[in-house]
């Protein structure tokens, strides 16, 4: 059963959600600007963690005054990422098909799913990859599955996996679920239809190691692994945020190489998927909501704390 902290902790988030949904957008906008801006200033462990991954973007060189500016952008990108999933449920569901207009190969993969054959869109942390989700349901295209990391306590993970739902999403827990997350895509990828898989972070400690931006990094292989198992068309896609609306771009299917063992086969895609987020951040740094370690010699200077 529930701890009072952990009742109270779903509690306070069905409050926020509720208020948020009920209050004028533009208001709530302000509102969340402002707490980005007052997290920014405060320079907590989050705001210095998002400073040390955007560094490794924007070069050693750049001036510091630049990485001032790009961090203090990336929390107001974060907190509308959060404004905009918590508005999800109430937003116009003619916004939310119209606000996207994706460009490089996205009608690759509808001839794909046209033709039966499954779709991986392998993403980072960019953007609102919910909304992209919900744009994809509501396509028709075929069922979208995604893994979602376990959030503590149960009660909030089940709210947001129910809002997820409500929005035409099948979401599957990274850990901790009914089924093997890697069968039940497999199953879904064989019929014909989507998943969805943010990947620019291990969150597993058996991630596949990458060179990204220079450096050691671990990101979850799985996108990959599903693609030379089932097959699937393996399609990197960047997402921002573009005025009142968003920002997709669809990469070339990366294609599962001739040679090699399976491990192998993985390793080269997911290097070449690296390399996709790569090119995406660079041209939208501000949108990369990466707060947490995500290049090895950080995380393991975390590890003893």
């Amino acid at each position: 059963m529930p701890g009072l902290r952990d009742r109270l902790t779903v509690a306070g988030y069905r409050l926020g959600w509720s208020v948020v949904c009920r209050l004028p957008e533009a208001w709530m906008a302000r509102c969340f600007r402002l707490g980005a801006d007052l997290a920014w200033r405060r320079r907590g462990s989050r705001v210095l963690m998002l400073e040390a991954n955007l560094r490794r973007v924007i070069g050693a060189a750049a001036p510091e005054a630049r990485l001032r500016e790009l961090s203090r952008l990336g929390m107001r990108s974060y907190a509308r990422y959060w404004l905009e999933a918590f508005r999800l449920p109430v937003m116009r569901a003619e916004r939310l098909t119209g606000g996207s207009a994706p460009t490089g190969h996205f009608q690759d993969a509808l001839d794909h799913l046209a033709a039966g054959r499954g779709v991986i869109f392998a993403v980072p942390h960019m953007g609102n990859y919910d909304q992209a989700g919900a744009w994809m349901a509501a396509q028709g295209a075929g069922t979208v599955t995604a893994v979602a990391e376990r959030l503590e306590p149960d009660g909030l993970f089940d709210r947001f996996v129910a809002f997820r739902e409500r929005l035409g999403m099948e979401v599957l827990p990274a850990s901790g679920g009914s089924g093997n997350p890697f069968g039940i895509l497999a199953r879904r990828l064989r019929t014909g239809n989507i998943a969805v898989l943010v990947c620019d972070r291990d969150v597993t400690g058996g991630g596949i190691e990458v060179e990204f931006f220079g450096e050691k990094c671990r990101m979850m292989g799985g996108a990959a692994a599903l693609a030379v198992h089932t097959g699937a068309a393996l399609m990197p896609v960047i997402l921002w945020f573009e005025g009142d609306h968003w920002g997709v771009h669809v990469a070339e299917e990366i294609r599962v190489p001739d040679q090699g063992s399976r491990r192998e086969r993985t390793v080269a895609m997911m290097q070449e998927v690296a390399a996709a987020f790569e090119t995406g951040i660079r041209a939208h740094p501000q949108d990369w909501h990466m707060l947490q370690p995500v290049f090895s010699s950080d995380v393991d200077a975390a590890e003893p704390r």
